[in-house]
């Protein structure tokens, strides 16, 4: 059994492994893009990932979110951070947006949260210094992505895209933290996808192209579904229950820096001093965030 050391060395590897896995999802996309649809192509992931998870509950008799307004809850967090979210990322990038400018504009996730967090009141007061981590998580995304921003054609459709994407995933964030009880994570993600799979799939037969099954799509499918999903989602869920929205929403701020050093590994590009020095101030931007989030505010 895991003592407390181990468990509380678990807990800290959580962000380290959420940011690592969620930063491939460009990287999967780059494989997968060329030879499927997008609605598509995530209409298969959500409905393997519920082949996938049916399995492991079977297995392990994970219990199952009480009560219907729970189960409505989560089916909203689905629609909104798997449906909307993935939805409006995967349209825009296939309509030509550049993935540098993608990046860009999901990645105000951060300040969003924290603007609403902060207007809240007293009790879900964003500190000084988290804002301070904040900016410069901000300005580390946007020394990673310039030289990116000008590849790829933008357009009022792929731009809305985008921006839809960035709605769903900061309303589903905030929304699951207020309203989402505690509950199995493998049981949880499972009625998310299937609210996701239930808005996607009929958008996805309309699309015409058709899907190829060539082994980069393969590839691309296997990793998206026992990765991406099963993993990167299923640690989002618990890093929300654990954490403060404003501190687990900065962690996003480290996705486009560590995809820029899988390019760099995988496709061999560049990995200039700017984006060096953007993923170290990202990285120390969204350290002041976590630290500040997890020091008690002071009593009134």
């Amino acid at each position: 059994m895991t003592g407390p050391g181990g468990s509380a060395a678990l807990l800290r590897a959580m962000p380290v492994v959420f940011v690592l896995i969620w930063s491939t999802g460009f990287v999967v996309a780059r494989y997968g893009m060329p030879h499927a649809p997008p609605l598509g192509f995530l209409s298969w992931r959500y409905a393997l990932s519920i082949a996938a998870f049916g399995v492991w509950i079977a297995l392990s008799r994970a219990a199952w979110p009480q009560g219907w307004r729970q189960w409505a809850h989560l089916a909203v967090t689905g629609v909104l951070m798997h449906g909307g979210y993935l939805g409006g990322v995967w349209v825009a990038v296939k309509m030509g947006l550049g993935a540098g400018l993608a990046a860009l504009v999901v990645g105000l996730q951060p300040l969003l949260t924290a603007l609403w967090v902060s207007a809240r009141g007293h009790a879900h007061h964003v500190s000084p210094r988290q804002w301070l981590g904040l900016v410069m998580g901000l300005v580390g995304l946007l020394l990673v992505v310039w030289h990116k921003l000008g590849l790829g054609e933008a357009t009022p459709a792929n731009i809305a895209c985008t921006l839809f994407a960035l709605a769903s995933i900061t309303i589903g964030t905030l929304y699951q933290k207020r309203w989402v009880e505690r509950c199995d994570v493998r049981t949880a993600n499972t009625v998310q996808l299937m609210a996701a799979l239930a808005v996607t799939l009929p958008l996805a037969l309309l699309e015409t192209e058709p899907i190829v099954l060539h082994p980069h799509l393969i590839g691309a499918m296997a990793w998206s579904v026992l990765v991406l999903t099963l993993g990167g989602s299923s640690l989002l869920y618990m890093l929300l229950q654990r954490g403060a929205a404003t501190a687990v929403s900065s962690l996003m701020y480290l996705v486009p820096p560590c995809t820029a050093l899988f390019a760099w590994m995988l496709f061999n590009e560049t990995l200039s001093a700017t984006v060096l020095v953007g993923l170290v101030l990202a990285a120390a931007g969204v350290a002041l965030v976590v630290r500040a989030a997890a020091v008690p505010p002071p009593s009134p």
